[in-house]
């Protein structure tokens, strides 16, 4: 079961758009946008909460691929998109947390 050039493409481009459209949230909430509105807690929250979707919508792709009404493309990707997602949070943790680290050690 391995996803072909065109599948791994579908779903890079996917995830570069939620990180393009993150990328104009945190804009807005730094001040650089047109809308300030939004904090950086509430943009996190949005972006777990579409995480946690996708990982529900994996998991009935999943179900009904098991009845035969999905195919196991499908069911591939959504999981490889579920995936990247996660990682990339996880990345972004692991960022957050080493710059609040370097802050710390910082001389007063």
């Amino acid at each position: 079961m391995a996803i072909n050039s065109v599948q791994a493409n579908q779903a890079y481009m996917k995830a570069l758009s939620s990180v393009s459209d993150n990328q104009s949230k945190a804009s807005s909430v730094l001040g650089m946008g047109d809308d300030n509105t939004s904090s950086f807690g509430a943009m996190i929250g949005e972006t777990v909460n579409k995480i946690v979707e996708s990982g529900q919508q994996a998991d009935q792709r999943v179900v009904s691929q098991a009845v035969g009404k999905v195919d196991v493309v499908d069911v591939v990707t959504a999981v490889a998109e579920t995936e990247v997602a996660i990682q990339t949070l996880v990345s972004i943790r692991d960022r957050v947390i080493s710059a609040y680290q370097d802050i710390l050690r910082m001389p007063i």
